[in-house]
């Protein structure tokens, strides 16, 4: 008698849980803005006429001069031709294997060339090299054909995901910039988001761009013959950091580069636009570099571990859950990060839910300053309890009473 009240009492409790609602407070934080440090810059004494420096892993502007005009950026707008073919690739909309058919249009561009005939292919793989390493405007071209039927239609994506980056000084009118069009512009400020939003979700890119020489073949009707790629950033052998990562110059755009680095675990993008000759456009880079790397110090963590959260009416009662991604801080004013705490917030959550939603955050703390932090994700899906759930709960209750 006495197990069957239990049995009764059970139900009855389970019957109240599933009638309660349980509200999930997941807090979102934005940690992807483009930081700006607002302190005074000092004076580098540059003779180009944009110019900035970014820590990439935080987005910190550590440098900047006329970053927001906006002016020719000559072939750096490959760097968004570059983002969406790597964009391709990642969603299977093309190989690396695939061969890319060179239209007559691709063929007919001037400048920086590989010189494709019409008819020819060569892989995407190659294509890509073609881009970074010898700044092809015809495989560029090629590409963005291959990628969206037509030139036109690639750079309206570009343009699309300008925005999407708030790029908010740059529009392109062609996916190479070969044009001299006043309509086809950007700024130091946004080559260095778009250079960002390359290096750090598609770090492949420097598999690339530290390519110094290498023989591409062309076969076509004519026959077969090696051609040198010979890649036109000279930092490559300049600035022993050096990892990419594009140049670009025309009589309008004069001399431009948006060079990247590594030192110490720490990457920095050096943009410089309207630089007045060749070889200012790196000497100026590697100012840029020298400064930041004297300067600048980052904490970062991704070994944070996390025990199950608790998770109400669900299926299981324990929930794994991970850092949504690596936490970045910068120091440009010598504090001791080995000082940074952090405390781990996890929100009341309810089933069901999806793998990846947020459901709690970790803080980050310098001298008991909040200098960021990072959402807590989870890592499996939970669905609801249904009424079959809880009453074979009640059930195995009911039998270990």
């Amino acid at each position: 008698m006495k197990k069957i009240v239990s049995w009764i009492l059970t139900i009855t409790i389970l019957f109240s849980i599933m009638s309660g609602k349980t509200q999930v407070n997941a807090t979102t934080v934005n940690t992807d803005n483009v930081e700006v440090n607002t302190e005074a810059m000092p004076n580098l004494n540059l003779t180009s006429k944009a110019t900035i420096l970014m820590e990439a892993s935080t987005g910190t502007i550590v440098y900047e001069n006329n970053a927001d005009e906006q002016l020719s950026p000559a072939s750096i707008t490959k760097i968004m031709t570059l983002i969406l073919i790597f964009d391709a690739l990642k969603d299977g909309k093309i190989k690396k294997e695939d061969l890319v058919t060179t239209s007559a249009h691709a063929k007919s561009m001037g400048g920086s060339q590989v010189f494709l005939e019409e008819g020819e292919q060569q892989t995407v793989d190659t294509m890509i090299k073609c881009i970074v390493v010898a700044s092809g405007n015809d495989a560029s071209v090629a590409m963005a054909e291959h990628i969206s039927g037509s030139e036109s239609e690639f750079v309206n994506q570009m343009n699309i995901r300008a925005k999407g980056l708030s790029m908010n000084n740059t529009n392109f009118e062609d996916c190479c910039g070969l044009t001299e069009s006043k309509s086809h512009y950007s700024s130091a400020r946004d080559v260095a988001i778009m250079s960002r939003e390359l290096i750090t979700l598609y770090p492949e890119i420097h598999n690339y761009s530290t390519i110094w020489m290498e023989n591409i073949t062309h076969v076509t009707a004519q026959g077969t013959k090696e051609f040198g790629l010979s890649n036109t950033n000279k930092l490559l052998k300049q600035y022993e950091w050096a990892t990419g990562l594009k140049t670009g110059s025309t009589s309008v755009a004069k001399y431009c580069v948006s060079a990247t680095a590594r030192k110490d675990d720490i990457d920095m993008i050096a943009v410089v636009m309207a630089a007045p000759d060749y070889k200012i456009r790196f000497s100026e880079a590697i100012q840029l570099f020298n400064y930041g790397y004297a300067n600048c110090k980052v904490y970062k963590d991704n070994s944070t571990v996390l025990e199950d959260a608790a998770i109400n009416n669900g299926i299981k009662d324990q929930i794994k859950c991970s850092i949504e991604k690596e936490f970045s801080y910068l120091s440009t004013t010598g504090e001791d990060l080995n000082s940074i705490t952090n405390e781990i917030i996890i929100d009341e959550i309810s089933a069901p839910i999806s793998q990846g939603d947020v459901i709690g955050k970790i803080v980050y703390s310098l001298n008991g300053t909040e200098v960021g932090q990072v959402n807590i994700v989870a890592n499996e899906d939970v669905r609801q309890n249904t009424f079959k759930d809880y009453m074979k709960k009640a059930w195995k209750t009911y039998l270990i009473n």
